[in-house]
C-alpha cells in the first residue's frame, strides 16, 4: 500500500521556496507509512480507521500522511478523526474542529475531564502519565466501538518504540516496545501505529513546513524529570557519538534470536542436548556459538 501524491495544504499559506522541501519530506513519509502498513498489514478493504489526534505534531502527520495514501490506494477505506478533550486548563477547543472541518475530514470530539481525575489521585511532582494513558485508552476503546472504528491509529513514532524498547529494559525488566499493530487484551480492538518507520525529526520538519496548529499537553508536557525525556536524550547521544547505532538498535527489534536470550517460554532450554549424530563436520563450529 505504498503511495506518494501531493503533500495536503492544511489551510495555511506555504512558502513559495519551501514546496520542493515539502515534496521530498511528504514523499518520504507517505513511503514509510505505506511500507508498515503492507509489512504489517495494518489497514484492509473496508475498514474503517479511527485515528487519534491529540494536537500534536505526531499525529497531525499521522492524519495527513494516511490521507493521501487513501487517495491512492488500491482498496477503500475510510478515516475518522477523533480528539479526547481531556478538559486540561486553557485548551483550545476550537483549533481541531476547525482544522479538521477545513480538511474535510469526518471527526469526533469526544470530552470527558480526566484532567481532574488525574490531579485528584496523582501526588504534585508524580508521574501522571500512566494513569492518564490508562484513562485515555479505555475512552478511545469505547469510542471504537460506538463509532463502529475497525482499526485505532495512534501516532507513536520509531523514536517512541526505541524510547519504550530502553524504558522497560532499564525499568521494568522486560524486553518489549510498542508493537506496529496490536490486539487489544478483550480482543474488541486493533491498535496500529502506521509511523513505526518514521523518525521523529522527519515529523517534526514536516509539522514545521505544513505550520499544523500544534495543542501542547499541560500534563505529560509539562514534566521535566520524566524517565522517557531522560531515555530520549541518552538515545539522541548515542546516535551523535555512534552513528547508526539507533538504526541498528530498531532493525534488532525484527531480528530476534529466542535460542540467543533468556526466555524459557520461548526456546526450550531443558531438552536442548548435543546431537548424537550431527550432520555438520566438528569444523563448522564457530567461536560465535559461545558469544
Amino acid at each position: 500500500m505504498q503511495s506518494t501524491t501531493t503533500p495536503p495544504s492544511p489551510g495555511t499559506a506555504q512558502p513559495t521556496r519551501h514546496s520542493n522541501e515539502i515534496e521530498r519530506v511528504h514523499t518520504r513519509l507517505c513511503r514509510l507509512v505505506g511500507q508498515a502498513i503492507a509489512d504489517y498489514r495494518m489497514i484492509e478493504e473496508g475498514d474503517k480507521v479511527m485515528v487519534c489526534l491529540s494536537g500534536g505534531k505526531d499525529s497531525y502527520g499521522l492524519l495527513e500522511i494516511l490521507l493521501s495514501i487513501r487517495s491512492r490506494a488500491p482498496i477503500h477505506f475510510d478515516i475518522i478523526a477523533v480528539n479526547l478533550d481531556q478538559k486540561q486548563p486553557g485548551f483550545p477547543a476550537h483549533v481541531l474542529p476547525e482544522y479538521l472541518t477545513r480538511r474535510g475530514v469526518p471527526f469526533h470530539i469526544e470530552t470527558r475531564d480526566t484532567y481532574s481525575v488525574v490531579k485528584r489521585l496523582i501526588p504534585e511532582g508524580q508521574t501522571t502519565c500512566s494513569l492518564c494513558s490508562r484513562l485515555r485508552r479505555g475512552h478511545l476503546y469505547r469510542l471504537a466501538t460506538e463509532l463502529g472504528a475497525t482499526k485505532i491509529a495512534l501516532g507513536h513514532h520509531r523514536n517512541d518504540i526505541l524510547e519504550t524498547l530502553l524504558l522497560n529494559l532499564l525499568f521494568t525488566g522486560k524486553m518489549k516496545a510498542m508493537p506496529p499493530k496490536l490486539r487489544s487484551k478483550s480482543g474488541r480492538h486493533v491498535v496500529i501505529r502506521p509511523l513505526a518507520y518514521v523518525k521523529e525529526a522527519d515529523l517534526a520538519r514536516y509539522a514545521a513546513l505544513l505550520q499544523f496548529p500544534i495543542i501542547p499537553c499541560d500534563l505529560c508536557g509539562s514534566q521535566e524529570d520524566l524517565k522517557r525525556k531522560q531515555v530520549k536524550t541518552l538515545l539522541q547521544d548515542w546516535d551523535k557519538r555512534f552513528p547508526g547505532s539507533n538504526d541498528s538498535m530498531f532493525a534488532a527489534l525484527g531480528n530476534i534470536a529466542p535460542s540467543l536470550l533468556l526466555d524459557r517460554t520461548l526456546f526450550d532450554f531443558s531438552s536442548l542436548k548435543a546431537d548424537a549424530s550431527p550432520t555438520e563436520p566438528a569444523a563448522s563450529d564457530s567461536e560465535d556459538d559461545l558469544l
